[in-house]
């Protein structure tokens, strides 16, 4: 064992302790699978990190990401928080404003905007689920047919059944049967607009334009932003009944909800608030075309740690 400096960063927030916590090493080399896997067992927090140096000459370092139960290709609140602690440490991005992390999904780009990060979502594959499964997954979350505006399998790295629901207020009130969620094998992540007195009427309508860009006002949250959508995710099947702030699935479901007009191109998804938490997304589609999943990280604990 040696030494290696370590950080934990809360994600997705700007007030440590009401994002999502990650753990990073920021020197991992020399350090092998099972070690790897048997720290992020121990801190038993939904992903920890391994900083290394990058195999891609054109990054500037590489990341391993590990649940406790195995690793993963790609997640983007592990993005967020790794680029976070890299640069936090002295991490020198080659290109001014640019940081590109290298994964098992390949390379990230990062924006800088001040103090808050961005990661370009990655390709998003995504189908329309069976109807039969569809309704064994709205069921096994409590909701109704009615409730359900639509739903998709989405595919960015991380797999989630994806389901837009009438208002947000459905998406807090939801109460899932957990059990029945991890024999399903589903991963399931749940987003809803704050409702106002005319969201029943944008939703009726088949304009794209006037669904995304209506008179649907967002609604204040107790911190003062303005929420456009209000997100879960549950997990059973990796062992996470409910996940603070994902990333991956905020990725996931800009591309698809953007892109289906069902949101327009710039707003700001909240998540956590029934776990206690107040995460905020920032979502904006640039000139191009390409998502960018944006956040504020906060280092909460600065050390070492002996592996």
């Amino acid at each position: 064992m040696k030494s290696r400096p370590f950080k934990q960063v809360d994600v997705f927030t700007a007030t440590a302790y009401y994002g999502n916590p990650l753990a990073v090493v920021i020197d991992g080399q020399d350090l092998d699978d099972a070690a790897m896997q048997r720290f992020a067992q121990w801190t038993n927090l939904s992903e920890t990190t391994f900083l290394l140096p990058p195999t891609d000459p054109t990054a500037d370092y590489r990341v391993r990401i590990f649940t406790p139960g195995g690793e993963l290709p790609f997640a983007g609140h592990p993005t967020i928080g790794s680029c976070h602690a890299w640069l936090e440490a002295g991490g020198k991005p080659r290109a001014a404003g640019m940081v590109v992390q290298q994964c098992g999904a390949g390379l990230v780009p990062l924006r800088r905007d001040g103090s808050r990060l961005a990661f370009a979502a990655p390709p998003l594959k995504r189908s329309a689920p069976s109807p039969a499964l569809l309704a064994k997954v709205a069921g096994a979350l409590g909701l109704k047919a009615q409730q359900v505006i639509a739903a998709q399998v989405l595919d960015n790295g991380p797999v989630w059944f994806g389901l837009l629901v009438n208002d947000a207020d459905a998406v807090l009130a939801l109460q899932p049967d957990h059990r029945a969620l991890k024999e399903l094998g589903v991963k399931a992540g749940v987003a809803g607009v704050p409702a106002a007195h005319d969201t029943s009427l944008l939703i009726g309508r088949s304009n794209r334009e006037a669904r995304a860009f209506g008179n649907r006002p967002a609604v204040p949250n107790a911190d003062g932003a303005r929420i456009d959508l209000e997100v879960r995710a549950f997990a059973e099947p990796i062992g996470v009944q409910e996940d603070p702030v994902t990333g991956s699935l905020n990725a996931s479901l800009a591309e698809w909800l953007i892109a289906d007009g069902h949101m327009p191109e710039r707003y700001l998804a909240a998540q956590g608030q029934c776990l206690g938490r107040a995460g905020r997304v920032h979502i904006e589609r640039d000139a191009e075309g390409r998502i960018w999943v944006g956040g504020d990280a906060v280092t909460c604990v600065d050390g070492s740690v002996s592996l």
